[in-house]
This record gives C-alpha cells, structure tokens and sequence, in this order.
C-alpha cells in the first residue's frame, strides 16, 4: 500500500550548496585544475561535517544500521562519503565544462543499450542518487543515441544560471518536471523518436504516489513514478549507475532491458510496478554492497531513521 511521508522525513528537491560555492570551484577548476580543487575540497569536507548535522547524522545511521560499521569506521566513512560525494560534483563540473582531465572508464552492460539503438528502440534508464549519474548520462554519448535527463528544476536561478555558463560542453537534454504535468509530452515525445529518458527511481517530493519495501532490511519509500511510466509507454527499462572506483576512473553498469506491458486493472497494475521495484532495488543494494561509500541520499531515507 502506498503511503506518505512526513515532511521532515521527505525530500524537498534542494540541493545543498550557493552561488559563491559553485563559483569559487568552478575558478579553481579552470584555473588550478581538479587535482588541487580535490586537495582545497577536504578542508570543505571538514567544515560540512561540522556544520551539516542533519548529513552526518543520517550518514552515521547508514554506516552504523545497514552496514554494521564500528562506531570508529561509521565516523570516518562519513568523512570518506562527503569527500567522495565532493569529487563526484568536481568530476562532472569539470567533465561537461570541457576541462581536460585524465578520466579512464570501463563498461558492464553496454551492449545491453547498443542492442536498442541498433533495434531502433528508446528506452527509460533508472539511476538512483549513487554514484556519478551525471557522468553516466555523460558516458551514454556512446550509444550515439539522445539522452533526455528527467530532473527537478528547482534550484535557485542565480545558481542555475552561473552552471548555464560554465558548462559550455553540456550536450545532454534536460527535461524539467513541471507541476501541469507538461514534461510527460515531451517524454512521450522523445520516445517516439526512440530516444532515451534518463531519471532517478530513489526520491520523490511531497504526495506522489509510493510504496514502502525492504531495503537492506528496513524500511524505505519509493516513488512508482519511474516504474509506472516504462509501462504506460510501453518501452524498455534498464538500470544504470556509474561509481567512482579511484580519483581517475569510473564503472559503467546497465542492466538488461525489460518490457512490461501496462495493465489496466489498478490492483494488478500496482502489483506488476512492485515486483518491477523489488528488481531495482535489488540492483542498487548489489551495488551499494560493493560501493557502500558512494550512497549520495543525505535525508531521512529510511523509515525509521532517526
């Protein structure tokens, strides 16, 4: 049954940081280049500790809960996450502005996406908030296929402005959500010229419809969204994530697509989108186990979280 969440336990769609933040690394990266913006990143990394509460303590729950980490080993993870989560924002500031870096990647799963194009089929990918999903959007230019990013828009428009210009490379589509439900004409759209459409299945904001499953044992609400539209428009769906393995290099992973045929009845319609999640969440918590450091959600995610 899906459920709703209360509001300090829900996402709000804000990403944390300013105009003068951007700005200042931003300068670093083209003037200094990314390895001394990673050296000036763990004195920042120190004074969000400090100063994020909210972060660290629900990073520690994450640490101490899911992974079972030592009290020692939870503290210093948390410090190893931000420092991580920073590169990974550094990482795509620098990949789509066009500043040369010394990035080397390898690919599991790519033929799975090569198979689409060549069939001449779109497809919706599903991330989630680990990991560098910006790269990966920025790695599927290999496909030579259009790659559609379904996103909130609601940053602060000085700070949106400021990435406007600063990332000149940036070739990926954005698809902002809209309250009037306009953007789902430009997904269908964008399907219809089998074309990708790429978006999170992790978070959702406010009322939208989700539903509760285990996660790591506990308790975690995911939106259907995602899930529920693969089968309206009746297109392949494949799970994507790309981690950071060391400060140069980075791991493409994409699942095999899937088609799953919309179905009129509600109560079967809801049943097929849960089985559908438990596939995906099954995905993420296989790359979770194997990167427990790059899990980048800094709110209350679990139910029971405190």
């Amino acid at each position: 049954m899906s459920k709703s969440v209360k509001n300090k336990k829900n996402w709000q769609g804000k990403t944390r940081g300013g105009h003068f933040g951007y700005w200042f690394f931003i300068l670093l990266l083209k003037k200094l280049g990314l390895g001394f913006a990673y050296f000036f990143l763990r004195f920042v990394v120190v004074y969000f500790a400090l100063f994020a509460p909210k972060a660290s303590k629900n990073q520690y729950w994450y640490f101490r809960k899911i992974h079972s980490y030592s009290i020692l080993k939870s503290l210093v993870s948390i410090i190893k996450n931000f420092y991580i989560f920073g590169q990974v924002l550094l990482d795509k500031i620098a990949l789509m502005s066009g500043i040369k870096t010394k990035f080397t990647y390898n690919f599991d799963g790519e033929d799975n996406l090569l198979d689409l194009v060549q069939n001449q089929k779109g497809g919706l990918l599903v991330g989630a908030h680990i990991g560098n999903w910006e790269i990966a959007g920025h790695l599927l230019e290999r496909i030579k296929t259009k790659v559609h990013i379904l996103m909130l828009d609601v940053e602060h428009e000085r700070v949106k402005a400021l990435l406007d210009r600063s990332l000149t490379q940036k070739k990926l589509n954005i698809i902002p959500i809209k309250e009037d439900m306009s953007h789902l004409i430009l997904i269908k759209d964008a399907f219809a010229r089998n074309e990708f459409v790429a978006m999170h299945g992790d978070r959702f904001i406010g009322n939208a419809k989700h539903f509760y499953f285990d996660f790591f044992n506990e308790k975690a609400a995911f939106p259907s969204g995602p899930f529920y539209m693969a089968m309206k428009f009746d297109v392949p769906i494949c799970f994507v994530s790309a981690v950071k393995e060391n400060a140069t290099h980075y791991h493409f992973f994409a699942t095999k697509p899937q088609i799953y045929k919309n179905i009129g009845n509600p109560k079967l319609r809801d049943q097929q989108i849960k089985e559908i999640l438990k596939t995906y969440i099954n995905n993420i918590e296989i790359i979770l186990k194997a990167y427990p450091l790059q899990w980048f959600n800094y709110y209350d995610f679990w139910k029971h979280q405190k």
